[in-house]
């Protein structure tokens, strides 16, 4: 009875000792860790680049100007639409002439009549000396010829300066255009009585559009060698012996991609505003065909030199949290790191690294979500891509 017992025993155990290596092979082979994951690495580029500031900024017109009514009389003609282009010395406005003209017909009579006058006058007083010095006249008749002459030549000027004013008030029956720019709406329409009782009504405005004004501000702290080291504002004229060389910069409107405007800068502030840390600057843009209105809210694009042998990398590679920015690389053992950096300007979809990089690690450009700092991963290799341009291809325009 105890061999039987034994002899079941013996089987049992047998077959537990030939079904247990294969239950150990299934367990070792679902506890296998999975491969490190792959990731694409490649080292910087380094190329040269422009450094620049973008800025906010807004236009504003060169020249603008309210039209006013300077004489008396009835509004008879308006000669633009609302919103015209208007050239120089074009007519917009004409004022009732009939006075004026009248006015001015009466002081030249009065200039001719003291011209005869004046005359007549010294016609007398030679005559009247020529008798006194031949003891045919009295010296009271000398002084009184002397005296009628300088009355009438008195009388002469002020009947002169009568009418170039009265050529002055008839001047200004025809309002015109001082200089070139776009007309705003008219504010008082014909028939109506304008500039009476010695005021000056508005007749409508008047805003040069071409060349435009771009005003913005600079930091204290990132005002560049060019503006401290030269007048902006102090743009000699072309046919001066030493011509200051114009400091160019680059505008876009909010609706534009790129800076496809250029201008100069032509003005600085004296003064950085001590309430806000920033130095006024400014700006001058061709606007030829006028699609540029003052107002308008403006990017601004400005040189600050240039930096060699720059070292960029792809901006997908940069990642940001509470230390700041930073990218991964991975070490000669494949496994990542975590390093922190300082980063510069953005050209073409790179940023140039400033601080944190020497140039030949091998940064984390693609499957940056797969790499854990401190762990392994599989390095694809590829070769640095070149995606500076040109140094004088640095800014979009």
């Amino acid at each position: 009875m105890i061999y039987r017992i034994s002899k079941t025993a013996g089987a049992a155990f047998l077959g537990l000792i030939l079904l247990f290596p294969a239950g150990c092979k299934q367990q070792q082979g679902a506890q296998a860790p999975p491969p490190p994951p792959k990731v694409t690495v490649s080292q910087p580029v380094r190329d040269d680049v422009v450094v620049y500031l973008d800025l906010s900024g807004n236009t504003q017109p060169v020249n603008t100007v309210q039209l006013r009514a300077r004489v008396e009389g009835n509004l008879d003609g308006v000669y633009f639409r609302d919103g015209d282009l208007v050239k120089k010395d074009q007519l917009l406005f004409l004022i009732q002439q009939n006075t004026y003209f009248a006015s001015l017909q009466q002081a030249e009579g009065a200039v001719q009549n003291q011209k005869a006058l004046l005359e007549h006058a010294k016609t007398e007083f030679a005559r009247y000396t020529k008798l006194y010095e031949q003891k045919a006249a009295a010296d009271t008749d000398v002084e009184n010829w002397r005296n009628q002459r300088d009355t009438a030549q008195a009388g002469l000027l002020s009947a002169e300066a009568q009418r170039d004013l009265a050529k002055l008030n008839l001047q200004y029956t025809w309002v015109v255009a001082p200089f070139m720019g776009r007309m705003d709406r008219r504010l008082v329409d014909p028939g109506n009585l304008v500039g009476s009782a010695g005021t000056t009504t508005v007749l409508a405005g008047l805003t040069q559009i071409d060349p435009l004004y771009v005003y913005f501000n600079i930091a204290e702290s990132d005002i560049p060698a060019q503006i401290r080291n030269s007048k902006a504002a102090s743009v000699k004229s072309s046919n001066s012996a030493s011509k200051t060389e114009k400091i160019p910069v680059f505008m876009s409107l909010a609706s534009e991609e790129g800076y496809p405007h250029a201008g100069y800068l032509d003005f600085t502030s004296s003064t950085v505003d001590t309430s806000t840390g920033t130095l006024l600057v400014r700006g001058v843009f061709p606007n030829p065909d006028g699609k540029i209105l003052p107002g308008q809210f403006a990017r601004v694009r400005l040189d600050v030199g240039k930096k060699d042998s720059a070292i960029l990398i792809p901006d997908a590679a940069v990642q940001y949290d509470q230390l700041g920015a930073y990218v991964l690389i991975v070490n000669g053992d494949n496994t990542v790191e975590r390093r922190n950096v300082k980063t510069g300007v953005q050209k073409d979809y790179s940023y140039v690294i400033e601080e944190g990089l020497k140039g030949d690690e091998w940064v984390v450009v693609n499957g940056v979500l797969k790499a854990v700092p401190g762990k392994p991963v599989t390095p694809e290799r590829t070769k640095p891509q070149a995606t500076a341009q040109k140094l004088d291809q640095g800014i979009a325009r």
